[in-house]
């Protein structure tokens, strides 16, 4: 619920994943859900993750068994509501990896792997099964990771205190 340039920062991840033209958009929500809702815009598909206290992989079930029945979902694009500033190319670059075949995909920003992920259907039954702060890294130990260069595609610098905060406002107002 942090504000970032007059507007939450969940919101700006939320636009730059409606922007790249991924469907659905869906937002997991744990911590201060009722609030988190409130900036959710109109067409975002909001699921609760009720076990979110137990670690990141509890809303990474809980997004993938939203989308579980939606068969035309071939692959998920995990982004993360603290890097406000990935851009909506980021997205776009990993679902053109999947199309060309990738399965297991990760953004990367002069070389250094980040956020977004992309994980194909055929691993979510893996994904399901993590426990705690395990997410796609734990996949990533035992699958072909496709690297995607998305340098350029916007800033994967992630908000994790206050003076992260400022420091992202600072790089905006340059």
């Amino acid at each position: 619920m942090l504000v970032l340039a007059g507007r939450p920062l969940g919101e700006w991840a939320l636009d730059a994943a409606r922007a790249s033209g991924a469907h659905p958009v869906v937002l997991v929500v744990g911590h201060q859900g009722p609030r988190v809702r409130r900036v959710a815009p109109e067409g975002v598909m909001i699921v609760e993750a009720r076990s979110w206290r137990r670690g990141l992989a509890h809303s990474l079930r809980a997004g993938l068994r939203a989308l579980d029945g939606w068969m035309e979902v071939t692959a998920v694009c995990v982004g993360l509501a603290d890097q406000p500033l990935v851009g909506a190319d980021a997205y776009r670059r990993l679902v053109a990896a999947h199309d060309d075949g990738a399965a297991l995909a990760v953004a990367t920003y002069d070389g250094t792997r980040g956020n977004p992920v992309l994980i194909a259907r055929s691993l979510w039954p893996e994904a399901l099964a993590l426990d705690g702060d395990e997410g796609a890294r734990a996949l990533m130990r035992h699958h072909p990771v496709v690297e995607v260069d998305c340098s350029g595609t916007g800033n994967p610098f992630d908000v994790d205190t206050l003076d992260d905060l400022a420091a992202i406002q600072q790089t905006l107002e340059r």
